[in-house]
């Protein structure tokens, strides 16, 4: 019997989460399909973005989008953001493109665990700060030296760029009432939210299990972003501002853009993420099998092992 609605696109025509074009920012026009591709129409014409090559598709104020590019994106993987004006605000995100729980279930054990934790957390702040040795450092340590860090590095790129900074201050409600570089800071870091965040859930992470940021539904996202932030949006912010834009959030947004369009920042995300949560032991692949890991259903055991799923165990068989 035929199921009615246009078949899913094949797993093997899918792109890997690191080979796909970073993300697409769409403002005030109406999202549809055509095929196996994303169709964006205003009064311009029609562009044609192809769904299993975007890793997240960025949707702004102004947007109507067809319940058929939906489901499209979803089939191809692809995660759709609800954005408010600029980027600034994250309303929601679409499905993972990964078949197994194998990260997610790591992340879940390594989180839940104290000395797991604060050895992921050393991890990551080793990551940013490869010239300092962090494997002896506490929490309250860790934060210490990040604050100084950070805060030389905003004052180097204010020196060579000539903007003005005095501190990191915003109000997520009203974007227009902060400084030029507080504008380009927020827009940057709001797109580096949306990329990092599609990475996370194509790899089947959960963006809320986080190991430095805590208590909200991004904090993992946050953990991975600020890998990057000393690298892409903080000089790429300072130097939107010392520029005469007239739309600072959509020129931030296009010089992120330009900044990951090569591909290599998925790379390096995905390859980040999968090292932070691999085993002391493990070594780490990142091959195609990465996404295409079989729709196996497995049944937890007491005894810590997995049986197979889809069995009518009898209760001899213990």
């Amino acid at each position: 019997m035929d199921i009615p609605g246009a078949r899913p696109v094949p797993i093997s025509q899918l792109s890997r989460a690191q080979d796909r074009l970073t993300f697409v920012y769409l403002e005030h026009c109406v999202v549809h399909r055509d095929a196996n591709a994303i169709t964006a129409r205003d009064a311009r014409g029609i562009v044609h973005i192809p769904a299993a090559t975007v890793g997240a598709l960025l949707l702004g104020p102004g947007t109507n989008v067809s319940q058929q590019a939906m489901v499209l994106l979803a089939e191809s993987g692809s995660t759709a953001v609800w954005v408010g004006e600029h980027g600034v605000r994250y309303y929601a995100h679409g499905r993972t493109l990964a078949r197994s729980s194998r990260l997610l279930e790591r992340q879940a054990e390594l989180v839940s665990n104290r000395t797991s934790r604060l050895r992921v957390a050393r991890a990551m702040y080793a990551m940013r700060f490869p010239d300092e040795d962090t494997s002896g450092l506490t929490m309250q340590q860790l934060r210490g030296r990040e604050g100084s860090r950070v805060r030389r590095i905003y004052r180097d790129h204010a020196k060579r760029t000539g903007v003005q900074w005095e501190r990191r201050d915003y109000d997520t409600s009203d974007f227009d009432s902060g400084t030029p570089i507080n504008q380009a800071l927020s827009a940057a870091n709001t797109s580096l939210y949306g990329v990092v965040h599609a990475v996370t859930v194509a790899l089947g992470c959960a963006p809320g299990l986080g190991f430095v940021h805590t208590g909200h539904v991004r904090s993992f996202v946050f953990d991975i972003a600020d890998l990057y932030k000393t690298e892409i949006t903080i000089p790429t912010a300072f130097d939107i501002a010392a520029r005469e834009v007239g739309d600072i959030g959509a020129e931030t947004r296009r010089a992120i853009r330009d900044r990951m369009k090569d591909g290599r920042f998925l790379e390096t995300c995905v390859r980040d993420i999968k090292t932070l949560l691999a085993d002391e032991d493990e070594v780490v692949e990142y091959g195609p099998e990465s996404f295409e890991d079989p729709d196996v259903v497995m049944l937890w055991d007491y005894n810590g092992r997995n049986v197979a799923g889809g069995v009518a165990y009898d209760e001899e068989e213990g």
